[in-house]
């Protein structure tokens, strides 16, 4: 029998009302430092000890996402240099000669924006893929809004929710349900298959039809000068442009032949990245290079914290739902006690009658809630944690569970319905964030809807 003490009731309470403040949109940072010191108030009865739990929550919380946040920072940093060098023009001018027409605009932007997603993150892609494409599809016939929607679908949707390659996202939400990272990417890859079919060939019909009843207004865009001054000659731009895919492929290939997953195939990614960046520093600047490398490192860092900032406190309160616990306040759960979590989840499995159609519609719920902050990113942990529970409750589908509430969660707040989280990719296009998140609204719901019925014939 399952013991649930008052520490269960209080972890109970606390991940209610971050789910509250969540749908109000305001922000989960108080509320979560909050609660690990009143969870360790109780549990230690000390309150020195419990300002020392706070500290070590977030101290535990940034060793577990350092990783993440040091590959995002080390990508981010490489884009800056391949901007600057002019060969992320060059990585992209082969795809210029198919845009002949809108379909082939929508498409072969949104595709070209996953996979830039995939390897280089939804934010240094929307310069790359805006600035270079978007004129580009525009001249071919397709509107400013829908390639603003392509974009935003394939990239802050499909790819960002997914994040197979950086695997950012998953690294979240496997720690919120305390399972392997490896899980949740095996898990999430037919919930982003149908997902990511169903909202883009939505949103590709509803463009064609409001295109042919005129209601999509096309016009042109600047064209950025393909060819101005850059610290590399076009001959090394070439080079450079076919090396670096290249060698992401060779990363794949070693991933797939030595099995590595999780920290370890983000290291690899985050190592190549790191090399990438020195010796394009080194051959464009030369010895000015042995300064500038820890410039662009700290322009990355700089990101990385900021977009990873408000995570950490969350993260540090669902990471006691589970071995957390033990290494934050120490040993003073019941001897019994599989974790606050898989406690829950037992009890709730003993006075609910739980099945596969509730907690698929419930976790597409909580994630899409997680999402309203426009962060996307911020509550993907408690999406984890509450697919625990829900998971342990049925015996079965933690793994599912959790890629649902991810896609639910990165769909909603990661850049394709809330408005302030579009500017962006709307700012590249010039068009109203809210037309662009309004043009989002319709396929991502259906998307959610669709993914989620899938969902419980899966767990």
């Amino acid at each position: 029998m399952v013991q649930i003490t008052l520490l269960h009731f209080i972890y109970l309470i606390f991940i209610l009302l971050v789910i509250v403040f969540m749908i109000f949109k305001k922000d989960t940072s108080l509320v979560c430092i909050l609660g690990i010191f009143i969870l360790g108030l109780v549990a230690t009865g000390s309150v020195y000890q419990s300002m020392m739990g706070v500290f070590n929550g977030l101290a535990y919380a940034i060793k577990e996402l350092l990783g993440t946040i040091l590959i995002i920072s080390i990508i981010v940093a490489m884009g800056n240099i391949l901007e600057k060098t002019g060969v992320n023009k060059e990585m992209i001018r082969p795809f210029l000669k198919f845009i002949k027409t809108p379909d082939l605009a929508y498409w072969i932007v949104g595709l070209v924006m996953m996979v830039v997603s995939w390897f280089f993150w939804p934010s240094p892609a929307v310069a790359l893929i805006g600035v270079i494409l978007a004129p580009v599809a525009v001249k071919a016939g397709l509107p400013a809004l829908a390639v603003a929607v392509s974009m935003n679908l394939f990239g802050h949707g499909i790819a960002l929710s997914s994040d197979f390659v950086i695997q950012g996202a998953p690294k979240l939400t496997a720690g919120g349900a305390g399972i392997e990272v490896s899980e949740v990417i095996r898990a999430s890859i037919p919930l982003t298959f149908v997902m990511g079919f169903v909202t883009t060939l939505v949103a590709f019909i509803l463009i064609k039809r409001d295109m042919k009843k005129g209601l999509l207004e096309v016009y042109n865009l600047q064209e950025e000068e393909m060819d101005k001054e850059y610290w590399l000659s076009l001959s090394y731009r070439k080079l450079f442009a076919a090396l670096i895919p290249i060698a992401f492929l060779l990363d794949i290939v070693i991933m797939k032949k030595y099995n590595l997953q999780g920290g370890d195939a983000t290291a690899l990614i985050g190592g190549t990245a790191l090399f990438i960046l020195m010796f394009m520093l080194l051959v464009s600047l030369k010895t000015k290079a042995i300064d500038e490398v820890v410039n662009y490192l700290i322009e990355g860092l700089q990101f990385g914290f900021k977009v990873f900032g408000p995570v950490i406190p969350i993260a540090a309160f669902f990471y006691l739902g589970d071995e957390g616990f033990l290494s934050i306040l120490g040993e003073y759960l019941p001897k019994n006690s599989t974790g606050l979590v898989n406690d829950l989840g037992l009890a709730l499995s003993q006075i609910v009658p739980i099945n596969k159609v509730f907690g698929a519609a419930a976790l597409t719920t909580v994630g899409a809630i997680t999402g309203l902050d426009g962060s996307g990113f911020s509550g993907i942990s408690l999406a984890g944690t509450v697919a625990k529970i829900f998971g342990t409750a049925l015996g079965k589908g933690t793994a599912t569970l959790t890629a649902l509430g991810q896609q639910a969660a990165i769909w909603v707040g990661g850049g394709t319905l809330i408005p302030w989280a579009v500017i962006p990719v709307a700012a590249i296009c010039k068009v109203s964030p809210f037309d662009l998140a309004k043009r989002n609204l319709i396929p991502v719901v259906i998307g959610l809807i669709v993914t989620t019925v899938v969902a419980m014939f899966l767990i």
